[in-house]
């Protein structure tokens, strides 16, 4: 190995050790292993800049800025009061079509402010009607991820993959090009966590529940970073909730029908929202969420340092080298398992990274299409249920709900299970060799 694969190496070793570790914010991680890479020499100042300025980056910037102004005109907590009137009428089911509807936004907008909006309303209106909040508040969570997956914007995700992908000579998906593979993986969840998950959480509904304070949240942690931003209530102002509104279904429109990128549209959109003052300057700043970009902007630095080391080819090659006697099929049922146990370990950002390359070049090696293969690491990467760090709203709901770590075992793990033999039978389905 030459000294920058060695390098490289290292610092990958101890960036995925100080995640696992989480008392360092997964953003400065991020971005300290990035320095060293820069100081060293193994990546460019000129790479750096671009990682920083990749389409995902601008996409997901673009999109925390229109939600934001979603949130900042009142549309949200009126669409939350309207939800608590139903439920009110409609007792348990009404929560079930609450957690659906959640859902549903979920395929659009990020998922850690919906849940920070919605959580604490799942729980007082399950309270109100003498029902244990715990038996909603971990399906909120696994439902807005699972949803997440139904569209090419409903996770960083499935951006950062399509971006990695790009880099690698791929091209694009359109936004709903994986929904056949990501709604039925979301039903399959949505139809076990109804059944099932009640029977499985029994033990821990009957515990007293934790304190009602918004510090217990646990949005302050090494993964999550401050979400704040979206927990005050805002009165409605309906014109900037209409011109929003309007936005955000064009920006998604624009970009369905491939008349210009999701990056282009979204940034056209928020910067039309700041020029008809929906939302200030200052406060599309304050929505931009940067711990999530300067996260992802790190992870993929590292990522050019290993393709730029050829400590990628290397790894790539011992991984294919091991696949060269098994069938596509089998070689896809592997990656999407070795993708879902990193994404229990580490950030879907990370994982993205590190896995994106190796599907094409698995796929290459092969003689077979790579889009399987990045389906697979797009649904992998966002299928962190067996444990309560694995995904932000994860943290949101297990010191909300005051859920024991082995809740998220009991419950995630058949979810996990489930969702995999799911997604691989879709993505054969609809996405060949």
């Amino acid at each position: 190995m030459s000294i920058d694969q060695i390098l490289t190496l290292v610092v990958l070793v101890a960036v995925v050790a100080a995640l696992i570790w989480d008392k360092v914010r997964s953003d400065v991680v991020a971005l300290t292993g990035a320095a060293v890479l820069l100081m060293a020499g193994v990546v460019r100042p000129v790479e750096v800049q671009g990682a920083f300025a990749s389409p995902a980056i601008i996409a997901l910037a673009s999109l925390f800025v229109i939600a934001y102004a979603l949130e900042l005109s009142g549309l949200l907590d009126r669409a939350i009061a309207a939800a608590v009137r139903m439920c009110r009428r409609l007792g348990a089911a009404g929560l079930w079509l609450l957690l659906g509807a959640i859902g549903i936004v979920s395929c659009f907008l990020n998922s850690t402010p919906i849940v920070v909006l919605g959580a604490p309303v799942v729980r007082d209106v399950a309270t109100a009607l003498n029902l244990p909040p715990r038996r909603y508040l971990m399906p909120l969570s696994y439902i807005t991820i699972l949803t997440g997956c139904c569209t090419l914007i409903g996770t960083s995700t499935n951006l950062l993959v399509d971006d990695m992908a790009r880099v690698a000579g791929q091209p694009r998906f359109g936004m709903f090009e994986i929904t056949p593979v990501g709604l039925p993986m979301a039903l399959a969840g949505a139809i076990y966590l109804f059944l099932f998950s009640g029977r499985l959480m029994r033990g821990s509904m009957s515990d007293p529940a934790p304190p009602d304070d918004r510090r217990d949240l646990g949005m302050d942690g090494a993964q999550v970073g401050n979400a704040a931003l979206f927990a005050e209530h805002r009165p409605l102002q309906p014109v900037k909730a209409v011109i929003a509104l309007v936005v955000f279904v064009a920006a998604i429109a624009i970009a369905a029908l491939g008349i210009a990128p999701i990056a282009a549209s979204a940034f056209a959109g928020a910067v039309l929202l700041i020029l008809l003052r929906v939302i200030t300057a200052d406060e599309a700043y304050g929505g931009l969420r940067p711990q999530i970009l300067i996260l992802i902007a790190g992870m993929v630095v590292i990522g050019i340092a290993m393709e730029e080391s050829g400590l990628a080819a290397e790894a790539t090659g011992a991984l294919v080298g091991s696949m060269r006697e098994v069938g596509p099929l089998t070689a896809l049922i592997v990656l999407y398992g070795l993708t879902m146990v990193l994404t229990e370990l580490l950030s879907n950002a990370t994982v993205a990274v590190l896995v994106t390359p190796i599907a094409v070049a698995l796929a290459e090696s092969l003689g077979v299409s790579p889009r399987p293969f990045l389906v697979a690491v797009m649904m992998a990467g966002s299928a962190a249920f067996a444990t309560p760090f694995g995904y932000q709203t994860n943290v949101i709901v297990y010191q909300m709900g005051g859920y024991r770590y082995l809740d998220f075992v009991k419950v995630g793990l058949p979810l996990n299970l489930i969702t995999f033999a799911v997604a691989i039978v879709s993505i054969r389905t609809f996405f060949p060799f």
